[in-house]
């Protein structure tokens, strides 16, 4: 079953990112792993991904920010955008910056993988 879907993550923290790196490699979607937020909207232009998965606290640019960014952006306003995080105001926040979903950390990889289906099949 190959359907070459792309899934931008962006998360700080290398070890989040290597676990869904692994759990996404037995499935249909090409993964973009990025530690970097500030790169997000680079990618983005060059990768064009179906769905970025992005972490809500990152240092320089924070989820939210680089959400609002897209959200600006013509080409990025209704890319589809999940946001992780283990803020307790975290699903607000990512609905005020214009999610179109939220995963709180930790994450239980069913709804992650059930939330991705839904929108990108």
């Amino acid at each position: 079953m190959e359907n070459n879907k792309k899934i931008l993550i962006c998360d700080d923290d290398e070890g989040i990112l290597d676990m869904l790196e692994m759990v996404f490699e037995d499935s249909p979607y090409i993964i973009i792993p990025e530690q970097n937020s500030l790169n997000v909207k680079s990618i983005v232009e060059k990768e064009v991904p179906d769905l970025v998965i992005l972490d809500l606290w990152m240092p320089v640019l924070s989820g939210d920010q680089v959400l609002k960014n897209l959200r600006k952006s013509p080409s990025t306003k209704d890319l589809l955008v999940i946001i992780i995080s283990a803020s307790r105001e975290g699903r607000q926040i990512a609905s005020d910056a214009g999610a179109t979903g939220f995963i709180a950390k930790p994450f239980d990889f069913d709804e992650l993988m059930g939330m991705i289906s839904v929108h990108i099949g």
